[in-house]
């Protein structure tokens, strides 16, 4: 095989890597992937990425973002072999999509802040992708998300606005059903789903994140037992 080491690539020589991996001399492990198989891979680097900004180690950040990187040249690979796009595509495509949805920083429209930007986002969003009804906006919220974070997305999506005393009402109308009792084990899971969906609608109005207020209740509750616990007397 042809390949030159050096001291420092560019995304040309690891484009080239990836083919030579896939190549019929290449690995057989890489040679063997396809999009499904690769999906759990897709979804541990980037939360190894997110880790790493959580904790604020910008090494570990920069490995991790070339893990992810890697699986986006992969997954591109894969539909090159096809025919059917190459990773230029895929870099062509957000670079025309990022200048479409920034009009006030490529175009003539002025914004006044945050807001109006967003707003346009999603304007252009909607019209680019033709949806003219507000299923179709809220069916576009992605499936695979964390269940939490699509249903705080989807109360986004839809609008309804609600002051946190009225969300907070909700939270606690299912919460009541729930301890009335349901005569079926699935009446109880969707009873509970209620709730963490109304849950979830209480965070938007508060303006909190509700994944990201979930994941540091988890932390705490790890905090709550001692770090080393006194060993069984024997």
């Amino acid at each position: 095989m042809n390949f030159v080491r050096k001291e420092r690539y560019t995304i040309e020589d690891l484009l080239a890597v990836m083919e030579a991996l896939r190549s019929p001399e290449g690995c057989p492990w890489d040679r063997e992937q396809t999009h499904a198989s690769l999906r759990k891979c897709f979804l541990e680097e980037t939360y190894e990425a997110v880790e790493a900004i959580d904790t604020g180690d910008v090494s570990l950040l920069e490995e991790e973002l070339g893990d992810v990187l890697f699986q986006v040249v992969f997954h591109a690979q894969l539909e090159k072999e096809k025919g059917s796009f190459d990773f230029g595509d895929v870099v062509n495509g957000i670079a025309a999509k990022m200048v479409l949805r920034h009009p006030h920083v490529f175009g003539t429209v002025s914004v006044e802040g945050t807001e109006d930007v967003l707003r346009n986002w999603d304007a252009i969003k909607q019209k680019s992708k033709q949806q003219k009804t507000q299923r179709q906006v809220l069916e576009s919220v992605s499936k695979a998300l964390p269940a939490l974070m699509r249903a705080q997305k989807l109360q986004r999506k839809a609008g309804a606005g609600l002051e946190p005393q009225q969300a907070a009402a909700q939270a606690e109308e299912c919460l009541l059903q729930l301890k009335k009792g349901e005569t079926s084990q699935e009446e109880k899971s969707d009873a509970l789903g209620r709730l963490l969906f109304a849950a979830a609608g209480l965070a938007e109005a508060l303006h909190t994140d509700a994944e990201e207020a979930l994941t540091r209740a988890c932390g705490a509750f790890i905090e709550g037992f001692p770090a080393e616990e006194e060993k069984e007397k024997t």
